[in-house]
């Protein structure tokens, strides 16, 4: 008996399918809020529990369909299935801010397709001859409904469905062809190097097999080991044996976005045919001067839509590395927007390289991501040590009180709704500046309520933390216009929401860009729109990982809902995912990581690989020199001193690194008074970073750095800066570095808050607020010393905490055989 051939298949929505096919115009600016989005949900809900009780809600439907020698998985969900007593009916409800179509004509093309779709695929199952098909809408605005019904017979049905599928048959084929290539490239590539680099076939594996169990890993690697081609080659393979389908690789950085395309790059000259995609932020890749998405200012929002789908054929069909310069390409090509293209290709790609945001941050991760394809994906972290304090910030949110003041005044006359609720905010706050401060100014500061006696942190007495969300707000002020509490102010933010609705009214309004208000107010009013959705979105995350922080000056408040704890976010955002790899050469202490990045220390896999490198390419010395802020006046000259001496003693490129450039200023003045007095036979020339670079200029700070060069190059640069990490000098383009300080964060409220919270609950609060971000900066900065077997470099840590505890068990074994000196023996 013969073997039956199975036909290739792909599996798609109705969403999918119709969409591909009939979506057609412009990319449409026109305002569309938060809260429209929730209106469209409760309407469809609203009218779904007016059906019988013998009609189906969301119900599910799934076919399979062949064409031309392609089997098509179709499945979806109907917002409703009635019966009725001139037979069954499918509804689909479409909710919009805009006109309601006047008759069934002139619905969308793609609503009817969607409804018919659904129609289709149920009348198959039960051999029905005909289906009663409705579109129903609803103004969001009005509540005004039309509802239009058509009475379709099965051969009316499946021609609508096979001219969906016509139209998506070539996009179909081409991605059958690029998953057999894929699969088959991916199953036979070879390392792509002669040989793995000592400890990186470890570091590989455990990827493989954390990918392979649906695992995290929690990864430490030293710099120079080849973390990215580490975590992308296992995890290619992995997709070639079918464990996998998908990937991302997120970064912090551009640099380390190049590392990943290099490696891809790599691979594909090894054989791999893979589709990967670099996303770049709108406001990078626009080729607008202003980022306004509409056809009136863009040519490349007119008629996206009707270009788009050869777009993506063309470029899915040519390249298989999509990076920002190939998208450019081809969107001037086409002449379709680059930034929604890169998203398109993104949804039909292997492998996504980008930010961090596009799956942590609630904000701006991609919401088409379905769970289905989630469970076949592996999301790659590259350093991310970064991700704690990123966790924070996209977990938090603020709000100033000058804003709501500038919108009470600037739409008095314009707008009474928007005035109000503006105004109402404003007073809030005012009446809270008033309730803290005695004299209004934030001069002196009294206490109007302790929390359990004067614990901010109490619990209920049971060890439980109180609901803080709903608890009374009472404040601990801390002098000098600072208050906290632990409670979230719920008044406040209900009125917040009142805004944010009056606002989007108005911006809905005048989304054509003209407002009666002035394009200054109507762009102050977008802003604050903005915070105060992120404001309310935040307050529905608030828990005991929260507090609520205020700080008054002058007729200025500023409140912010600042997380305390991105861990159980961060877990719940890279749930669903089949696995997570989190990896840096600086992930230590291993536990604490772990930790804030929502692991559990008993169940994840972690892994930590030595230095690849031997002790002898690294020369270390420590100088024990108090650089505490009261200590830093007297420690500029002894510094500047240590770094001349270093850097005269022998040829080279050097960075010094600086806990802020107040100290690094202050310390490169003497430094340049000590080359004017005291000349070298060495030619030294001084690069300093500033605080404000372009991308240009960041690009001739780095390439400042030559190997070769007839003269020295001293470059000075802050911790924790963009030149601290993420930068590969090889060679001899950096011999030397020296790292003035231990790091530690500034002591502040946020800190403090963090610290207090911590030891609550039973972690060591200042190393958790402090000293593991701080020394975490410092091993960054060394880092960027030996970089491949063949380096070799001086390393100078300036301060005496690195002679003590918790510093000195936190340096690196290939750091521990240091030298202690004193200045006048740096040579």
């Amino acid at each position: 008996m013969e073997n039956a051939y199975i036909l290739p298949s792909v599996q798609l929505s109705v969403r999918q399918l119709v969409e591909y096919a009939y979506r057609s115009g412009d990319i449409v600016s026109g305002f569309r809020s938060a809260a429209a989005l929730a209106e469209g949900t409760r309407i469809h809900q609203s009218l779904q529990t007016e059906y019988g009780p013998q009609d189906e809600r969301e119900y599910e439907l799934k076919t399979g369909l062949d064409y031309e020698g392609v089997r098509f998985l179709i499945e979806g969900r109907c917002d409703g299935l009635l019966h009725t007593d001139e037979g069954v009916m499918i509804d689909e409800i479409k909710s919009t801010a805009g006109t309601l179509p006047e008759d069934g004509d002139m619905a969308p093309v793609v609503h009817w397709a969607q409804a018919i779709c659904y129609a289709y695929i149920y009348a198959l199952d039960r051999q029905l001859d005909e289906m009663r098909v409705r579109l129903t809408y609803v103004s969001t605005t009005t509540d005004e409904r039309r509802a239009f019904v058509r009475v379709l017979d099965s051969s009316m049905l499946r021609d609508t469905v096979l001219d969906a599928v016509r139209l998506y048959a070539p996009y179909a084929r081409m991605l059958i062809q690029h998953t057999e290539r894929k699969l088959a490239s991916a199953k036979a590539l070879a390392f792509p190097f002669a040989q793995y680099r000592e400890g990186q076939r470890k570091f590989a594996g455990a990827v493989y097999q954390a990918v392979t169990d649906g695992a995290k890993l929690f990864a430490k690697a030293p710099t120079g080991i080849g973390k990215t081609m580490s975590t992308l080659f296992p995890a290619v393979k992995a997709i070639g044996e079918e464990r996998l389908a998908h990937l991302f690789y997120l970064t912090a950085k551009t640099i380390t976005r190049t590392a990943a395309e290099d490696a891809f790059r790599l691979m594909q000259e090894s054989g791999l045919h893979m589709h990967s995609v670099t996303l770049t932020a709108k406001d990078k890749i626009c080729f607008q001067e202003e980022v306004r998405c509409s056809k009136e200012h863009c040519p490349y929002a007119e008629g996206y839509y009707d270009r788009i789908n050869d777009a993506l054929l063309d470029m899915l069909g040519n390249e298989t590395m999509m990076t920002r310069t190939v998208i450019e390409q081809y969107a001037h090509k086409h002449r379709v927007c680059p930034f929604e293209m890169s998203l398109d290709a993104a949804y039909a790609s292997d492998a996504i390289i980008g930010d961090y945001n596009y799956i942590f941050d609630p904000r701006i991760s991609l919401k088409r991501m379905f769970e289905e394809r989630k469970k076949q994906t592996a999301v790659l972290v590259d350093e991310a040590h970064n991700l704690v304090d990123r966790g924070r910030e996209m977990y938090s949110a603020a709000m100033n009180k000058d804003a709501y003041l500038q919108l009470t005044r600037a739409y008095k006359s314009v707008n009474t709704g928007v005035h109000k609720a503006a105004k109402a905010v404003n007073d809030w706050l005012l009446e809270l500046r008033k309730s803290l401060s005695q004299d209004g100014d934030g001069a002196r500061a009294v206490e109007t309520a302790e929390i359990g006696g004067g614990d901010l942190f109490a619990d209920n007495g049971d060890g439980s933390a109180p609901e803080r969300a709903n608890m009374p707000v009472s404040w601990t002020t801390l002098g000098n216009g600072q208050a906290v509490s632990q409670a979230m102010p719920a008044d406040l933010i209900t009125l917040i929401e009142s805004f944010a609705d009056e606002a989007a009214q108005e911006l809905a309004s005048s989304s054509d860009g003209a407002s009666a208000a002035g394009p200054e107010a109507a762009a102050l009013l977008l802003d604050t729109y903005y915070a105060a959705q992120q404001l309310t979105r935040i307050a529905k995350l608030y828990d005991e990982r929260y507090v609520t922080i205020v700080e008054h000056w002058k007729s200025e408040v500023r409140l912010k809902l600042f997380c305390l704890d991105p861990s159980h976010l961060l877990r719940q955002a890279g749930k669903g995912f089949r696995s997570q790899i989190f990896f840096s050469a600086t992930l230590s202490p291993m536990p604490y990581y772990i930790d804030m990045l929502g692991g559990d220390n008993e169940q994840d896999y972690s892994l930590s690989v030595p230095s690849p490198f031997s002790h002898e390419q690294l020369e270390v010395k420590i100088m024990p020199l108090s650089t505490r802020y009261r200590d830093r006046d007297r420690s500029y000259q002894p510094i500047a001193r240590a770094l001349y001496e270093m850097v005269s003693a022998q040829a080279g490129n050097s960075l010094m690194f600086f806990p802020s450039y107040d100290y690094m200023n202050h310390v490169y003045e003497p430094f340049m008074s000590l080359l004017a007095s005291e000349p070298t036979a060495l030619s030294i020339r001084t690069i300093v970073q500033t605080g404000v670079m372009s991308e240009e200029e960041r690009e001739s700070f780095l390439a400042s750095f030559q190997a070769g060069s007839t003269e020295s190059l001293v470059g000075f640069a802050v911790m924790g800066g963009i030149f601290s990490e993420g930068v590969d000098l090889v060679g001899d383009r950096l011999t030397g570095v020296a790292v003035v300080g231990v790091g530690l964060p500034q002591v502040g409220l946020e800190r403090d808050m963090i610290r207090d919270y911590c030891e609550r609950s039973e972690r060591s609060g200042f190393d958790y607020a402090y000293v593991y971000p701080g020394m975490n900066k410092v091993l960054q900065a060394g880092g960027r010393l030996i970089r491949s077997e063949k380096d070799y470099g001086r390393l100078l840590l300036i301060d005496d905490r690195y002679l003590a505890q918790p510093y000195n068990r936190l340096l690196p074994a290939e750091w521990r055989g240091y030298t202690v000196i004193r200045v006048n023996s740096l040579n």
